[in-house]
């Protein structure tokens, strides 16, 4: 039987997300693990443009069209290319979303391209599943052996401002709606076994003497102890985080700020006065920035 990735990634995956956007998604999962919805049509495109020297505006397939080897075969030479990554993240490609692989794949083919002269991702995330992250980060530092890729961004929180963190700037789309941060990780998880008790149901455990270790994090959590799983496996990947963040931002961030590293969320100006962003400026200024770092930096 075939496992949905959504519904793999919604009981296998860590997340890096806010939680008003996870418990926002609350009716949408518990409809699709209950087989209410299902996805029976085709994924809306994935919203790839590039922005000609000219400024027009055209529309990429998501994938090559006939006679064309690459689908950026039709953008003219200079063209910067603008890649979405919206909506929750998650590393595989669900019932109408594309998960990281395929749009770090065209991150990467968006580097390699003769007629691309800088990328653009145009992030608007409150997060995702931790397994995300590394297709998006890879892609982008592939992309950037040729490219710049600049962040423009409405919302990059948790996950989200992880992988914009790995661009060469970092954009506020306005200083109205944009905000940047939740630098940290989170857990939550339904015990539902006393329903279940009362229907008659008998839970039973049983682990091999060889094997007192197996899940014990978990284990101890059901019981209301979180010590232990937030020592080894929360705290691991929020110390990654932060570590990442100070490294990419290195010299921009002000790491004395308080809350800045700890799940502190920021709008626009307070996030470029604190060096989570850069700039403040819409898609033209986006645009402007992203063609001045590809003849800055890489001199094509």
């Amino acid at each position: 039987m075939k496992i949905n990735p959504v519904i793999h990634s919604i009981f296998r995956s860590t997340w890096l997300i806010k939680p008003e956007i996870a418990l926002s998604y609350g009716t949408f999962v518990h409809s699709i693990i209950t087989g209410v919805y299902g996805f029976d049509g085709e994924r809306e495109p994935m919203g790839i443009y590039a922005v000609t020297p000219s400024g027009l505006k055209i529309k990429i397939s998501d994938l090559p069209q006939e006679g064309q080897e690459s689908i950026f075969d039709n953008a003219p030479e200079g063209s910067v290319a603008f890649i979405p990554v919206k909506g929750v993240m998650m590393k595989e490609d669900g019932y109408s979303h594309y998960g990281t692989e395929s749009i770090g794949s065209v991150v990467m083919e968006a580097g390699r391209h003769k007629n691309i002269k800088s990328i653009v991702l145009e992030i608007d995330s409150g997060g995702g599943s931790v397994d995300a992250v590394s297709p998006m980060v890879d892609a982008i530092r592939k992309a950037q052996e040729r490219k710049p890729v600049v962040a423009w961004d409405d919302l990059a929180a948790s996950a989200a401002y992880w992988i914009a963190s790995a661009s060469n700037l970092i954009i506020a789309s306005n200083d109205i709606s944009s905000e940047f941060g939740s630098i940290g990780v989170m857990m939550s998880f339904v015990d539902a076994r006393p329903v279940w008790e009362k229907e008659g149901y008998k839970f039973h455990k049983i682990y091999a003497p060889e094997s007192d270790q197996k899940n014990l994090p978990f284990e101890k959590a059901l019981l209301g102890d979180y010590d232990m799983i937030k020592s080894e496996e929360l705290s691991p990947i929020a110390m990654k985080f932060q570590k990442t963040v100070r490294e990419n931002r290195k010299g921009k961030v002000d790491i004395t700020q308080k809350g800045i590293l700890n799940g502190k969320m920021y709008f626009a100006r307070d996030a470029v006065k604190y060096g989570l962003a850069d700039e403040i400026g819409n898609r033209e200024y986006a645009i402007k920035k992203a063609v001045e770092l590809a003849n800055k930096l890489y001199n094509n």
